[in-house]
């Protein structure tokens, strides 16, 4: 197997971290800024760049460029903390869905605003009694001539507070299994009966909020795919949130500063640099393998597992690093108290280890209480 990059690959990655630089200097350094660096005005610029929706089919407005372009691209701006969240679930799995899944007239509303970097849109998953285990939420969805109506709650929704649309996973049915009769909607944030209340976490960040829908109303072709069998298709959206590169380098800058401050005449300090350094190309490998789409289905789980724990591993050298100095608030502890996150958003490690014996390796299910 060749692991060099191509001619072309290389100029990619330098303009893109040009472009990432001159961001973090124009609008800050952001920690995790694929979910904590929030600009619409550098995600318009992102769109004037070709880079929202950049492996998207030509035929629904993308560039119809490979999937490892985009991963170079986002590997550089998020290692540099440049602010992409206004775009990034959008370009990352909203668009995508939607183009695997939705109608023709859904495709023409919502990509173009997608693809210019003009709205932003959250994803109505995770609820108090349904994170990681989402056949358990119990949002519903019921059905009053052309409307739906939606009750219910989430949490854990990120940048609830200024999206324009949240595609929300609900339930249509309560009949069967209890991953069957969920359905998925978009719904347009300024619905009368959405209200939203932040969530101000240790680090200080407020992109985490409460999403509380009473009897909400939306037209009932805001459904995309199928009524009641919209799991699968859920699915498939958390292999893209899973496998990407943001589970990756989200605290890579911090890495970065980190080396620099190292006392890396000590042995155990170099040693402990060549593991990380070798996790970074290890992980780098699963990515690829995942946007490639070589990797066995369900495999994102393992990609996630390694890579956030990796990130962990990466929060514990930079504290040491930096030694009582990460005892004091300052932007790098801003960033060392968001590490504990890692493991537990998109799915807990337990929950992706479960996955990953029982759908990958085939082993035996975790007996149900």
């Amino acid at each position: 197997m060749d692991f060099a990059w191509t001619p072309e690959q290389v100029a990619l990655r330098e303009r893109a971290r040009e472009v990432a630089a001159d961001a973090v200097e124009r609008f800050g350094r952001h920690n995790d800024s694929w979910i904590n660096g929030y600009s619409k005005e550098f995600a318009k610029e992102m769109a004037a760049l070709g880079w929202i929706g950049l492996t998207w089919p030509v035929e629904f407005g993308g560039q119809g460029r490979p999937p490892v372009d985009r991963l170079i691209i986002g590997e550089e701006l998020i290692a540099a903390g440049a602010p992409i969240a206004a775009m990034w679930f959008a370009d990352r799995q909203m668009g995508p869905t939607l183009i695997a899944y939705g109608r023709d007239d859904q495709q023409a509303e919502f990509l173009p605003g997608m693809l210019s970097g003009e709205t932003t849109w959250c994803i109505g998953m995770s609820e108090p009694n349904a994170g990681s285990d989402l056949a358990s939420l119990v949002t519903s969805a019921r059905r009053d001539g052309d409307e739906w109506v939606i009750n219910g709650q989430k949490i854990w929704t990120s940048f609830g507070d200024v999206a324009d649309y949240i595609y929300l996973i609900c339930r249509t049915s309560s009949d069967g299994p209890p991953h069957q009769g969920i359905s998925e909607i978009i719904v347009p944030m300024d619905t009368p009966g959405i209200e939203v209340r932040p969530i101000k976490d240790m680090t200080t960040n407020q992109h985490f909020c409460e999403v509380f829908f009473t009897d909400v109303r939306v037209p009932v072709p805001n459904l995309v795919g199928v009524e009641g069998n919209a799991f699968k298709q859920t699915m498939r959206q958390l292999e893209h949130e899973r496998g990407g590169i943001d589970r990756l380098v989200s605290n890579h800058a911090l890495f970065r500063l980190a080396c620099d401050r190292a006392d890396t005449d000590d042995p155990r300090v170099r040693q402990e640099v060549a593991a990380l350094e070798s996790a970074y190309r290890i992980g780098r490998i699963l990515v690829t393998r995942e946007v490639l789409g070589q990797a066995p289905k369900g495999f994102s789980a393992a990609t996630k597992c390694f890579c956030t724990e990796h990130e962990i591993r990466v929060a514990d050298f930079v504290a040491r690093a930096y030694g009582a100095e990460a005892t004091v608030w300052n932007d790098v502890v801003h960033g060392l108290l968001y590490a504990p996150g890692y493991t537990i958003m998109g799915g807990t490690s337990n929950i992706m280890r479960n996955i990953l014996g029982e759908r990958v390796l085939g082993l035996p299910r975790e007996p149900r209480a």
